[in-house]
């Protein structure tokens, strides 16, 4: 019985530990289960939108940490996701949208959230998602601090 239980526990770990590599792999995975409106985007899909950046505009919903870390497209707009709804004036509603986060959920949330605040929005796409089907991130490297010089005293 012991036994029977303890070979029970290894195949348990074994799973939860599996399931992160099976999403980082490409696989669909119970938890990428897509549950929004706007249409999840494949790396072809994002191509065709930036092959024609004046009808385009990016909206990075992510933070800026996670920016410098992981790298976005040539040009977005980055407003985080508790910042969209008060930032609705600044983003054009003449131009088709591309949602962007890093597996595509919150970029998703954002894209419902747009059109039903009557914006245009093409789909949503996660940056990582892109890289991992081939496609090219830009990433951005934070300048080095400025040296601080000590003052001299009058």
């Amino acid at each position: 019985m012991a036994a029977t239980l303890l070979s029970l526990s290894v195949c348990a770990a074994f799973a939860q530990q599996a399931s992160p590599a099976a999403s980082a792999s490409g696989n669909t995975a119970a938890a990428d289960v897509w549950k929004y409106k706007t249409k999840r985007l494949d790396r072809a899909g994002v191509d065709a939108l930036l092959a024609k950046p004046q009808k385009l505009v990016v909206i990075d919903v992510r933070r800026p940490d996670e920016l410098t870390a992981k790298g976005s497209f040539p040009v977005y707009l980055n407003i985080q996701v508790n910042d969209v709804e008060k930032s609705l004036a600044y983003i054009p509603k003449d131009r088709a949208i591309l949602t962007v986060s890093n597996r595509a959920h919150r970029a998703g949330a954002v894209g419902d959230l747009l059109t039903s605040k009557g914006f245009k929005v093409a789909g949503a796409a996660g940056s990582q998602d892109y890289e991992d089907q081939g496609g090219t991130i830009t990433r951005v490297t934070a300048p080095p601090p400025k040296p601080t010089t000590a003052s001299a005293a009058p």
